[in-house]
């Protein structure tokens, strides 16, 4: 299952003395970067900085050996949020970070809390700070660059590196991507988890490199494993050393963090336990008492010749998880405490510590000397990573219209699947950078016509062995140049692969315009890991049907309720919810448009499986008045009636739409005549009302054509999720308002039954349109 990787007992001290030097300042410059955040810099409010020197520590002599040895420009790497410290000191020794932002940790404008793409200074390759969602994305960044290869451009090749903590690994999500079955053929694919054994609060009993091995292994992974250094190996090796591992193996993992607290007097009266106890302590006492402490604390995770091995000894035909015990807080004064996790080393401590590495506490950021071994690694390793960029390619001219006018019965969601269909007929270079990805829904989500036009994306193509059944509706055509990928049924995956394949960009110059499709009442499982996509730098579409109550039958349990407001309140994305297949044509085309570009942005695109007649749509017919429905569908609404003399306006958004328009028509035979609005994207309507009050940059024509200040009535909202999302709107003209809406789990039954239950029915519209017309 594992294969233990030990330094070589044959290694020379000067084969990795430079090595030794760098790790040891990276390991001084990660906690002085925390302790200048934290103890020198004025700290007017008193609130705390934070940061973490332990979670730094033990990743150092890892990290210092990859970047240093092994690493290449093609390569990325994704840290650990807590060491970001150490990510920085290495860009700084690189030169790649300037020096004045070493002390500017955690400061507005200075280095993030946690590694980001686009707010740090320095070359960040994954945004990481939500625990799991940084340890898979590089998965995904595989897939995605592999995708490009094959579709649209030869971007070169390279690994994908996870630096993971090993309580990351309690993340479902992480799982979840592990053991998704394109991942095993993913060989640039490589996890090094830093197992020191502890999270924020304890040192985790039961946490072993054993189960978890078999579990990637199981997935089909290379798995090595670091666990004792040489110092240790070399004890092991005399007489007693047998009974010496098999007791360190056998102890618990709070015994053996434990002992890294004792003095070597401690330690020679604690070990001899247990079978074999009178070879162990016979052994112990011979051991220097310096030197019994060093070697209790010599795990693999530190050793530099045993990293060295390990990274050598990566098998590129399948992923790889190098298991590197480590100690949190190595070569610190907490080292090992269960609760060193965001402590801070004392003025005292960071003075020995600068003693003890050869650094000056009043020169903190002092520069290897020039002719140095230590500065000629380092200017090997930066002449060695120099040329990661990639030129940008600008995306393909969307269209904003088809020219078709949808008529008979329809549902949006279907105007995606015949969208997707007509971008191959009239944009063909559109259509190449179109990647959609579902998690095992594509032909209930309209996606068949699409996925027989383009086939499934593979590694390696694979014979159909249903193409030849005539009975086979949905042909699954695999092979490297397909254009849908289809995962498992795991929304976590999903959006993390269309956050990378959002990325592909700026990652390498290839933009590509990734639809990713889910049940919208699942939307709010994949928020948080599609929203850190969002942050981190990916442009995608993410696609909600079918949606809403409207599922009627075949909802109850599954009804998205809170959906139309997450849209409206997700940074860096823009919400539609069409009623119409001609409004979804033009913001799925405006959608695209803003896909792969630095001044662009994702959507969230909620469609529904209801059937509308296309012709309420009242598209005009006129050139120039089509063009303006087009604008106002994309700028967030469009009004669909004018009567004179309105007494009351109802805004219905989505599915709704035709209940308002029958309660219009009732309204006006009892002489209450009603405007009726078209809402489109509350969240583009909600930044024009900000836009207009000064405190965002947006336009606000919108406002004036559908909700002129000279046609302010009382005003009804309707939509099929929770009725806040649209209650804003009374604020445009100050309006009396009655929003309608769903505020209840909901039920399987009749259009009809389900509609009259949440009060969005007709006669529920025209109630609330009446007590306010009074």
């Amino acid at each position: 299952m594992s294969s233990p990787v030990a330094a070589p007992p044959v290694t020379r001290d000067d084969d990795f003395e430079a090595l030794r030097e760098v790790e040891s300042r990276v390991l001084w410059l990660s906690s002085a970067i925390i302790h200048q955040a934290n103890r020198v810099r004025p700290n007017p409010s008193g609130l705390k900085v934070g940061g973490h020197q332990a979670s730094s520590a033990s990743m150092a002599s890892i990290m210092a050996t990859l970047w240093f040895r092994h690493l290449r420009p093609q390569d990325r790497v994704s840290v650990k949020p807590h060491a970001s410290p150490a990510l920085h000191a290495i860009n700084y020794l690189l030169g790649e970070l300037d020096v004045s932002y070493l002390p500017r940790l955690r400061e507005f404008g200075g280095l993030q809390s946690y590694p980001s793409r686009s707010k740090d200074p320095d070359p960040v390759d994954y945004s990481t700070g939500s625990v799991g969602i940084g340890a898979t994305a590089p998965i995904w960044g595989a897939l995605s660059r592999r995708y490009v290869n094959a579709t649209t451009g030869d971007v070169g090749s390279g690994r994908q590196f996870s630096l993971v903590g090993d309580a990351e690994l309690d993340e479902g999500a992480v799982w979840e991507a592990v053991l998704d079955p394109t991942v095993g053929e993913l060989g640039e694919v490589v996890w090094v988890v830093d197992l020191n054994r502890q999270s924020l609060d304890r040192v985790v009993p039961n946490l072993a490199a054993e189960k978890l091995g078999g579990m990637f292994s199981a997935a089909g992974w290379q798995v090595i494993t670091l666990k004792y250094g040489q110092l240790l190996e070399e004890l092991f090796a005399r007489p007693g050393g047998e009974e010496l591992r098999q007791r360190i193996d056998a102890m618990t993992n709070p015994e053996y963090q434990r002992l890294l607290r004792c003095d070597a007097g401690q330690l020679r009266q604690r070990l001899p336990q247990g079978p074999g106890a009178d070879r162990i302590r016979t052994l112990v006492d011979q051991v220097e008492g310096a030197a019994l402490v060093d070697a209790m604390a010599n795990l693999g995770g530190h050793d530099l010749a045993a990293l060295d091995a390990a990274f050598s000894a990566i098998d590129d035909s399948r992923p790889t998880v190098i298991f590197a015990y480590t100690i949190k807080g190595y070569g610190l004064a907490s080292k090992g405490h269960p609760q060193n996790h965001s402590a801070l080393l004392t003025e005292e401590q960071m003075r020995e510590l600068a003693e003890r590495l050869g650094t000056d506490m009043a020169q903190p950021w002092r520069a290897f000397d020039e002719g140095s071994a230590a500065h000629e690694l380092c200017r090997q390793a930066a002449q060695r990573l120099r040329g990661r960029e990639a030129p940008c390619q600008a995306p393909p001219a969307v269209p904003v219209d088809i020219g078709r006018t949808p008529s008979g019965t329809a549902t949006t969601q279907a105007a995606l699947g015949r969208l997707l269909l007509d971008l191959t007929r009239v944009a063909p270079e559109v259509a190449a950078r179109v990647v959609t990805v579902s998690p095992d829904v594509s032909s209930s989500t309209n996606l068949g016509g699409w996925v027989n036009k383009v086939g499934v994306w593979s590694p390696t193509e694979r014979r159909d062995w249903f193409a030849d059944d005539a009975e086979t509706i949905l042909h699954w055509r695999e092979r490297p140049s397909g254009q849908h990928i289809e995962l498992g049924i795991a929304e976590t995956n999903l959006v993390g692969l269309i956050g990378e394949l959002g990325a592909c960009w700026s990652r390498w110059g290839q933009p590509l315009l990734p639809i990713g499709v889910l049940y919208d009442p699942f939307v709010e499982r994949a928020l948080e890991p599609w929203s850190f996509g969002i942050y981190a730098g990916g442009q995608s579409i993410l696609v909600g049907t079918p949606s809403g109550i409207s599922l009627a039958p075949e909802g109850g349990a599954h009804q998205s309720i809170k959906t139309p407001s997450i849209g409206l309140e997700q940074p860096g994305c823009v919400t539609y919810e069409p009623a119409f297949a001609i409004d979804a044509e033009w913001t799925l085309l405006a959608s695209m448009a803003q896909l792969g570009r630095p001044d662009g942005s994702s959507a969230y695109v909620r469609l529904s499986t209801r059937p509308i007649d296309q012709t309420l749509a009242a598209v005009p017919g006129d050139p120039a008045a089509r063009e303006r429905r087009r604008r106002q569908v994309v700028a967030g609404a469009y009004p669909l009636l004018r009567t004179d003399d309105a007494k009351v306006t109802i805004a219905a958004m989505g599915a709704m739409v035709p209940e308002a328009l029958a309660a219009a028509d009732r309204l006006a035979q009892v002489g209450v005549p009603a405007d009726l609005v078209c809402v489109t994207s509350p969240d583009l309507l909600y930044r024009a009302v900000r836009a207009r009050q000064g405190h965002d940059q947006a336009e606000s024509w919108i406002l004036d054509q559908v909700f002129p200040a000279e046609r302010a009535t009382p005003l009804v909202t309707v939509l099929d999720g929770h009725p806040h999302t649209l209650a804003f709107l009374a604020t445009i003209n100050r309006v009396p308002v009655s929003s309608l809406g769903v505020t209840r789990f909901g039920q399987s039954g009749s259009l009809e039954d389900v509609y009259r239950h949440h009060g969005l029915d007709a006669d529920s519209i025209v109630r609330a349109a009446l007590d306010l017309a009074d």
